[in-house]
């Protein structure tokens, strides 16, 4: 997509006190955090740590135990489901579609929070579930059937039906998943590209370089946030993630680069 980047600003989606537990199991505890408006905020931490559930609450898919969540500064449990889903887009780690369903359907559901009986399907819904395809390199598999895909190209047709949204926010579980190298690459970059506010977990720390800031989780505490040359540092990578580490400057083009030991 070509349009240009929003400039970071005000905080369109926080939480504060935000706390969920399962039973006895606490998974996340007074976690305080405000997205900002065009940033890319990256959540990284060991499995188990608290980042699919915090991105499920954040979207309204789970109910929070404690705190309370805001969207663009109104209460997220007041809002319809319809107004979130115009606002807010959420691609999960393990999401499914009905078998029979063509990929264009799949990704023409994206659409579903937008219609109505004064609005129905237009050329327009057409082509921006065409262009949500296309940029995922998925255009080609558009009169497929759900049940023939692959893993990965499952994974960049749920990224297109987010995309298909047009969401202000877009909330992705570990979007690289399943996906081999060059779409990782490729799908991280047209999340980059979009002009919309993106909370991402990740699973690739040196992936995670790239965002803007970083919120690290640890046994589903907020540990460190901040940017992620300043908040990944040995000591921290060694505490949480329990390796030892140091960067590299690749040469190609002097970006810093992590590289791993056990510890």
């Amino acid at each position: 997509m070509s349009a240009a980047q929003p400039v970071i600003g005000q905080s369109v989606l926080s939480c504060s006190g935000l706390g969920f537990h399962v039973r006895d199991a606490e998974l996340l505890h007074n976690i305080d955090l405000n997205i900002r408006r065009g940033e890319t905020l990256g959540i990284v931490g060991p499995n188990g740590s608290g980042k699919s559930t915090l991105l499920k609450l954040l979207a309204g898919v789970r109910t929070p135990g404690r705190g309370d969540i805001h969207l663009n500064g109104q209460r997220l449990k007041g809002l319809s489901r319809r107004t979130i889903a115009q606002t807010l887009a959420v691609v999960e780690q393990q999401a499914d579609t009905l078998d029979a369903i063509s990929v264009f359907d799949a990704v023409a559901l994206g659409r579903t929070p937008w219609l109505s009986a004064l609005s129905p399907w237009s050329n327009e819904d057409d082509a921006i579930v065409q262009q949500a395809l296309q940029d995922v390199d998925a255009a080609h598999l558009k009169n497929r059937t759900w049940h023939s895909l692959s893993g990965g190209e499952r994974q960049r047709v749920h990224i297109a039906r987010a995309l298909a949204q047009r969401p202000q926010i877009l909330l992705l579980d570990e979007p690289t998943n399943h996906l081999d190298i060059q779409h990782q690459l490729a799908i991280l970059k047209v999340v980059q590209a979009l002009p919309v506010t993106t909370l991402i977990a990740l699973h690739d720390l040196n992936q995670a370089l790239t965002c803007d800031r970083l919120a690290i989780l640890e046994r589903g505490r907020l540990v460190a946030l901040g940017k992620p040359l300043e908040v990944l540092t040995p000591q921290r990578l060694q505490e949480t993630f329990g390796v030892h580490a140091h960067y590299l400057i690749d040469p190609f083009d002097g970006a810093q680069i992590l590289r791993f030991r056990s510890v």
